[in-house]
């Protein structure tokens, strides 16, 4: 048995379903609460995932580990921790009760998402409660089983809007044998050029970030190759317990009482001219703003630089409006995976 409890409650989870089927009502879908911040409230009766939980099986020597939905992410990453091994995606979690199924369920990365890919690149298959009362099977536990794949794939990042998630099978990966963080004074112009330029080279950045002052850097892999690039980057060595904190949310940026905004952006997007204070993740690819300004005109410098816009907080639409077609699309997914709308319904769009 892995894990501190492990529990089958998938047949009162169906249940659950089947009844909230049966008298036409929603469900309001819940593991953690800790991204109640995210998306818009949902009226329903509350469907709480954590009584199902525990690991059901992790080989360390095939990569693979399948738990629950309800599992809290720390004992998934203290499994892996043990074994020498880790989710390579950095889902954020704090100390806030975070599970399984709700990392899946909003799909965030963290800071060694440009790297080392996104949540959903590490989804192998899942197990997911339908819409019609179903319990299904889609994708499996080895990386060369894609039948059914693209199902799990696309259930990552959809918030509970397609389906009840209540296992999944996670592709992990060894931890770097040598971690280092450094830190260099330069403004956010000159960083944004630097990580260009270096994202063409074989250094082992893992994780880069610009607060304003400084630009941190991760340095990951083998001891010599990861002194090797802190010789030829120069810089100081730093405490690597900031990275964790920016993915956790708790720098002092994060402490600003205006409205938290995350701008997801192309590779290589250089000064943007925001409304606010802000800070540079993902090497630029992903920018945190804190902002007071309306939302049109956030999503306006984001769109115009090909990217899209979140709030995170009390927003009528936290999400990018979707364009017409792509709104119809979702409308249709939604349709066939949940025709009466009882997953967490307006959770995304008001319209789904």
């Amino acid at each position: 048995m892995h894990g501190e409890q492990s529990t089958d409650a998938s047949t009162e989870l169906l249940a659950q379903v089947e009844q909230a089927l049966h008298d036409k009502a929603a469900l309001r879908i819940q593991g953690g609460n800790s991204k109640a911040h995210l998306g818009r409230p949902v009226q329903g009766q509350l469907l709480d995932t954590r009584a199902h939980r525990g690991i059901v099986s992790y080989d360390p020597t095939e990569l693979v580990l399948t738990a629950r939905a309800g599992t809290p992410l720390a004992e998934i990453n203290a499994a892996l921790e043990a074994a020498g091994q880790m989710l390579p995606c950095e889902p954020p979690h704090g100390e806030d009760g975070a599970t399984l199924g709700g990392m899946v369920a909003a799909g965030l990365s963290g800071p060694r998402r440009p790297w080392a890919g996104s949540v959903r690149d590490y989804v192998l298959g899942t197990r997911v409660i339908t819409g019609h009362g179903k319990h299904l099977r889609f994708g499996g536990e080895v990386m060369k089983n894609v039948a059914g794949y693209d199902l799990s794939r696309l259930l990552t990042g959809s918030f509970g809007c397609l389906g009840l998630l209540t296992e999944v099978s996670l592709k992990v990966l060894p931890k770097p044998r040598h971690c280092l963080s450094i830190t260099l004074e330069m403004n956010a112009e000159q960083a944004l050029r630097k990580l260009a330029e270096w994202g063409q080279q074989p250094i082992p950045i893992s994780a880069a970030s610009h607060d304003g002052q400084h630009l941190h850097l991760r340095l990951e892999g083998g001891e010599g190759s990861v002194c090797a690039a802190h010789d030829r980057l120069g810089g100081e060595r730093f405490d690597s317990c900031y990275w964790n904190d920016l993915n956790a949310q708790r720098l002092a940026f994060f402490q600003d009482e205006r409205p938290l905004w995350r701008l997801s952006l192309p590779n290589n997007t250089g000064v943007l001219a925001l409304p606010g204070a802000q800070l540079i993740d993902w090497a630029g690819a992903q920018r945190w703003l804190k902002s007071s300004a309306e939302a049109d005109a956030i999503r306006a410098i984001a769109a115009q630089a090909g990217g899209h816009a979140t709030c995170y907080g009390n927003c009528d639409s936290p999400f990018q409006p979707l364009p017409a077609p792509l709104l119809r699309y979702h409308r249709q997914l939604k349709t066939q995976l949940d025709p009466q709308g009882i997953f967490n319904p307006g959770r995304m769009y008001a319209e789904l």
